[in-house]
C-alpha cells in the first residue's frame, strides 16, 4: 500500500516557506481528498458482509455447489473490492480465482463454484479475505471476515448386496430357546392372564372373543443390537500402506454400519478412539446402538471426522463401550492387526454371553498364528484388501 502521508507532509513544509496562498489551496484540497477517501474506504469496507450457501452434508464422490455471496449493507458505494475465499485443497474442482468487483448502496454480488468430496473429512471453508481501496490508489483496505462454514463429507458407503454369512454369524439375529429377552414383534400365541402381567401384554381382540382375559405370549429372542468397534490407531496397520488401510477400515465400519440399519432394519452403534477435529483433542467416541435413519447419520458423521492416533490399547477400547450391551449382542472389531491380547478380549466377551466377529484390512502374514487362535475358539475373521471385498464377504479360517 502506497503512503501518501510523508509527501503530504512535505508539501505542507514547502507552501508554509512559500507563503503562496495559491499553493495552500491545493495543499487543503490534497489533505481533504487523502482524509475523506481514508474514511470513505475504511467505513465502506466494514459494511461488507460475506456469505455462503451450500450443502453442509456430502458422500465422497459428490459434488457440491457453493454459492458465494457478498453485500454491501451500507449506504456508501464501494468503487472496487477484491474477494478471495479460502478453500481446502482437497476439495478444489478448478482453481479459485480472486474476483474484482464493484458494490454500490445495498448491493449484492454473487459467484458459484464446485467443491469436489475426494476424501472423508471434516472440511471448513473460509476465511474470505477482502481488500478494497480509492479511485486513486491512495489507500487500501484490508478486512478478513472469519466466518467458516462447515462441510462434512461422510466416507464411502459400499452396498452389501451380496454379503454372504454363515449360519450362525454374528451379524445376523438369532431365536433362543431361553427366555432371556423376548421380541414383541414376534407373537407366538396366548394364555391366561397371571397376576403381575402387565396390562400392555393384554390381547383385548382375544380376551373379548372368548370372555376370558389374555395375554400375548412373545417369542424369545436375543439382543438384536451390534456395536462396531474401529481402530484407528496407525501401529495397527502396515506401513507400507497404512493411509489406505486406515480410509479402507472406516469404509468398512460405514458399510456395515449402513447394512445393519437400512438393509436389516436393526440396531447399529460405533466406539471409536480417535482425534477429532471439531474438538480439537483426541477423545473416545462410543454411540450405543439404535436404529434409526437419524442415528446412523451420526454415525457417518463421526466416522468422516475421526483421524488416527499413534498408540492406544484396543482391547480397552472393546472392553469399555461393551460395558453396556445386553446379553446376546453383536460385537464386530474393525481392524488391521490383530494380537493375542485382542483375541483373549473377544474370547472374554464371548463367554460373557456377547456375539463376536473380526474384520482385518490388509492383513499381514504374521496374522496366520492369531488368525489359528481366532478359529480354534469359534470367532469368525473377515479381510478386507478392497472395497470390491465387502461385497462377497466369507469368513477366513486358518
Amino acid at each position: 500500500m502506497r503512503n501518501y502521508l510523508p509527501v503530504l507532509v512535505l508539501i505542507i513544509g514547502i507552501v508554509i516557506l512559500l507563503r503562496i496562498s495559491f499553493f495552500f489551496t491545493i495543499v487543503y484540497f490534497l489533505v481533504g481528498l487523502y482524509v475523506l477517501s481514508s474514511l470513505w474506504t475504511r467505513r465502506s469496507v466494514g459494511h461488507v458482509a460475506v456469505a455462503r450457501s451450500f450443502q453442509e452434508r456430502a458422500f465422497t464422490g459428490d459434488e457440491v455447489r457453493v454459492t458465494l455471496r457478498v453485500t454491501n449493507t451500507g449506504v456508501l458505494p464501494v468503487s472496487w473490492l477484491e474477494v478471495r475465499d479460502t478453500i481446502p485443497g482437497q476439495l478444489l474442482a478448478s482453481p479459485f480465482r480472486p474476483e474484482v468487483l464493484s458494490l454500490g448502496a445495498h448491493e449484492t454480488w454473487s459467484r458459484e463454484y464446485s467443491l469436489r468430496c475426494r476424501h472423508r473429512g471434516y472440511y471448513l471453508l473460509g476465511p474470505c479475505t477482502l481488500r478494497s481501496g480509492d479511485l486513486l490508489g491512495m489507500h487500501q483496505v484490508y478486512a478478513t471476515v472469519d466466518r467458516a462454514d462447515r462441510l462434512i463429507v461422510y466416507p464411502r458407503v459400499v452396498p452389501l448386496h451380496q454379503l454372504q454369512l454363515p449360519e450362525h454369524s454374528p451379524l445376523a439375529a438369532l431365536p433362543t430357546r431361553y427366555p432371556l429377552f423376548e421380541d414383541p414383534n414376534r407373537t407366538m400365541g396366548v394364555r391366561a392372564y397371571q397376576r403381575g402381567d402387565s396390562p400392555r401384554r393384554i390381547h383385548w381382540s382375544a380376551s373379548a372373543r372368548t370372555g376370558q382375559l389374555l395375554v400375548k405370549q412373545y417369542q424369545p429372542a436375543i439382543a438384536r443390537e451390534t456395536l462396531i468397534c474401529l481402530d484407528m490407531c496407525e501401529e495397527s496397520y502396515s506401513v507400507r500402506r497404512r493411509y489406505e488401510a486406515i480410509e479402507l477400515a472406516v469404509v468398512t465400519a460405514a458399510s456395515l454400519a449402513n447394512h445393519v440399519v437400512v438393509r436389516q432394519d436393526l440396531p447399529a452403534g460405533l466406539a471409536v478412539d480417535a482425534m477429532d477435529p471439531l474438538v480439537e483433542a483426541r477423545q473416545r467416541l462410543v454411540l450405543l446402538p439404535r436404529s434409526e435413519r437419524g442415528h446412523l447419520m451420526s454415525l457417518l458423521e463421526v466416522l468422516a471426522r475421526v483421524e488416527p492416533i499413534d498408540e492406544y490399547s484396543l482391547g480397552d477400547l472393546v472392553t469399555r463401550a461393551t460395558a453396556e450391551l445386553a446379553w446376546g449382542s453383536t460385537v464386530v472389531v474393525v481392524t488391521g492387526g490383530v494380537n493375542t491380547r485382542v483375541v483373549d478380549t473377544l474370547l472374554a466377551l464371548k463367554r460373557g454371553g456377547l456375539l463376536v466377529a473380526l474384520v482385518v484390512v490388509h492383513p499381514g502374514e504374521s496374522e496366520q498364528l492369531v488368525r489359528r487362535q481366532a478359529a480354534s475358539i469359534g470367532i469368525p475373521m473377515y479381510h478386507v484388501w478392497t472395497e470390491r471385498d465387502l461385497e462377497t464377504w466369507l469368513p477366513r479360517t486358518a
